[in-house]
C-alpha cells in the first residue's frame, strides 16, 4: 500500500546512516565537486609560490592553508549532506542570522585589507567574510517564505522575501561589493520565477536593478572605474585583465607547460580572482573545458533531480542553491576573459580563500541534502494518478 501511494520505497528507516547516505546522494556531483578541490589545490602549487615568497612565507604556505580550509570544507559539506530537508533549513535559519549580523556590523569593525572595499573581519590568524556565508542562508531563508506563501493562510513570503533580499543587498552595497549583490538579487529571482511570478513583474524588478546601477555608476567611483575598464576599446597590459587576458592567450590550447607560466609573477590575485588565468596559461584551453563540464554536470544534474520533486521548499531552496553555484562560477571566468566587469568573485572550490571555501562547502552540501533520493513518488507518477 505504501509503494501505492508515495512510490517505490527507496530506503528503510532502520538503514545506518552512512549505507543510507551513500544509496540516495548525487555520487557524480559529489565526484565532480571533490574534482574541482582538487584541481584547485593544483592550481595553488602553480599559483601561490610567487605571493608567499614575496610575503616571505614558505613556498607552499598558501596551499597548505588551501588544503587545510578545504579539508575543513570537505567535512562540512560531507556532514551537511546527511541532514534532512527540516535540518538544513534549521541550521540556514540560524547560519543566516549570524552572518546577517555579522554583515550589518561590518562599516563599524571590518577591514579593506587595502582593497578599497570593507568586506572582511581580520582575527588575525584568518580573515571572515560575511557574505559568503550569508548567501546560502538566504537562499533557503527565502525558499522557506515563498513555500509557506503558498499554504493556506500563508504569510505574504514572496514580499517578505523581496523586503530582505533589498535589505542586503544594500548592506553589500555600502562596502561596496556589487559582485555579491547581484549574486542574491539573481538567485532570489530564479526562486522566484520557479514559485510562479508573473512576468511583468520580473521585467519591472529587471528595470529597478537597471535603475540602481545607473544610480551607483554616478555616485560611486569604485563602480565606475570597473564599468570604465570594461567597456573600454582597450584593455591596459599592466592591469589584472591585461595580465589574464594575455595568459588565456599564451596558454593556447594545450598551454605552456607545467610551471612554465609567467602571469603568476604578476597578478596579485592569481591564486584567487584570477585562477582560471593561470590554469589556461599553463594547462590550456583543455583544463579550462574540464573545469566547466564539472560545474555544468553538478548544476544540470542537481536541477534535474530537483524537478522531480515534490516538496515546493525543496525545490526552490535545490534550485537556488545550484543556480547560484553555477552563476558565481560563471561570473568569476567571465571577468577572466572580459565578458564581465571585474568583480572581485572567487571560484568556487578553485581558487584560494577560507571563507569562500568553507561557504561553498556548506552550500554544496544543502544542495546535496536537498538533491537526496527520498521514498516518494515523482511529479509524473503522481499527475498520472490523478489524470486516472
Amino acid at each position: 500500500m505504501t509503494e501505492m501511494v508515495h512510490g517505490t520505497v527507496l530506503v528503510r528507516d532502520g538503514d545506518p546512516i552512512l549505507p543510507r547516505w551513500w544509496r540516495t546522494i548525487d555520487r557524480w556531483a559529489l565526484s565532480c565537486i571533490l574534482l574541482l578541490f582538487g584541481i584547485g589545490l593544483l592550481l595553488g602549487l602553480a599559483s601561490s609560490p610567487p605571493l608567499a615568497a614575496k610575503n616571505g612565507f614558505d613556498p607552499f604556505h598558501y596551499v597548505q592553508r588551501q588544503a587545510f580550509f578545504g579539508g575543513l570544507a570537505m567535512i562540512a559539506m560531507i556532514i551537511t549532506s546527511m541532514m534532512s530537508p527540516t535540518l538544513v533549513r534549521r541550521l540556514a535559519v540560524l547560519g543566516f542570522l549570524v552572518a546577517f549580523a555579522a554583515l550589518a556590523f561590518l562599516p563599524i569593525f571590518g577591514t579593506d585589507f587595502g582593497k578599497g572595499a570593507v568586506r572582511w573581519y581580520s582575527l588575525g590568524f584568518a580573515s571572515v567574510q560575511p557574505s559568503e556565508f550569508l548567501k546560502p542562508g538566504f537562499v533557503v531563508v527565502a525558499a522557506w517564505l515563498m513555500a509557506a506563501s503558498q499554504e493556506i493562510n500563508g504569510p505574504p513570503g514572496r514580499s517578505m522575501s523581496f523586503a530582505l533580499a533589498i535589505i542586503i543587498v544594500g548592506f553589500l552595497a555600502m562596502q561596496p561589493d556589487f559582485g555579491q549583490a547581484s549574486l542574491v538579487l539573481f538567485s532570489w529571482g530564479v526562486m522566484y520565477f520557479i514559485a510562479g511570478a508573473p512576468m511583468i513583474l520580473l521585467v519591472i524588478i529587471a528595470g529597478m536593478v537597471v535603475f540602481a546601477g545607473t544610480i551607483a555608476y554616478a555616485n560611486s567611483e569604485h563602480f565606475a572605474r570597473r564599468i570604465d575598464g570594461f567597456l573600454s576599446a582597450d584593455v591596459d597590459p599592466t592591469t589584472q585583465l591585461g595580465y589574464a587576458t594575455n595568459a588565456i592567450r599564451e596558454g593556447g590550447f594545450f598551454g605552456v607547460g607545467v610551471g612554465e607560466g609567467t602571469v603568476k609573477w604578476s597578478l596579485p590575485d592569481a591564486h584567487t580572482d584570477f585562477i582560471i588565468a593561470v590554469a589556461a596559461e599553463e594547462y590550456g584551453l583543455i583544463c579550462v573545458i574540464a573545469i566547466i563540464v564539472l560545474y555544468t554536470m553538478i548544476v544540470v544534474r542537481s536541477l534535474l533531480r530537483l524537478m522531480r520533486e515534490r516538496d515546493v521548499f525543496i525545490r526552490l531552496a535545490g534550485a537556488g542553491l545550484a543556480c547560484m553555484f553555477g552563476v558565481q562560477a560563471m561570473i568569476n571566468m567571465g571577468v577572466a576573459v572580459r565578458l564581465l566587469p571585474a568583480k572581485g568573485m572567487t571560484l568556487p572550490f578553485v581558487s584560494y580563500g577560507g571563507s569562500s571555501v568553507i561557504a561553498s562547502g556548506i552550500a554544496v552540501g544543502m544542495l546535496l541534502a536537498l538533491t537526496r533520493t527520498r521514498p516518494q513518488g515523482e511529479i509524473g507518477d503522481i499527475l498520472m494518478r490523478r489524470a486516472r
